[in-house]
């Protein structure tokens, strides 16, 4: 399974990003899926979280700036981020709990990372 992260790029303060998150490979089902980010010299934080009902959390600094969605017929998430802020800058992570029923297993995977940077 991989998961394939897109979207990020330089974008001035005001502005808006959508990011994506590709999961391609042979798996039974998705369960809970996520953004994380890292910025430099900080640890990853979790930005925003789906689960498998639809439901959604996210950090306090961008609720209302931010919203998680997904398209389970595409096995996609996305993150619409938008009034992007200079504090936003970090490496985008997706992440996602895989579910194997040959195994009866469920497994986290992480994507590469996307790059967002956002200048004042």
């Amino acid at each position: 399974v991989q998961l394939q992260a897109s979207g990020g790029g330089l974008v001035q303060a005001g502005g808006s990003l959508r990011l994506s998150c590709a999961v391609s490979g042979s798996f039974s089902s998705i369960n809970h899926m996520a953004w994380y980010r890292q910025a430099p010299g900080k640890d990853r934080e979790s930005v925003a979280q789906m689960d498998h009902s639809g439901g959604t959390k996210y950090t306090d600094s961008v609720k209302g700036r931010f919203t998680i969605s997904r398209d389970s017929a595409k096995n996609t998430l996305y993150l619409q981020m938008n009034n992007l802020e200079p504090e936003d800058t970090a490496v985008y992570l997706c992440n996602a709990w895989i579910y194997y029923a040959d195994s009866d297993r469920t497994i986290g995977s992480w994507g590469q990372g996307t790059l967002v940077t956002v200048s004042s």
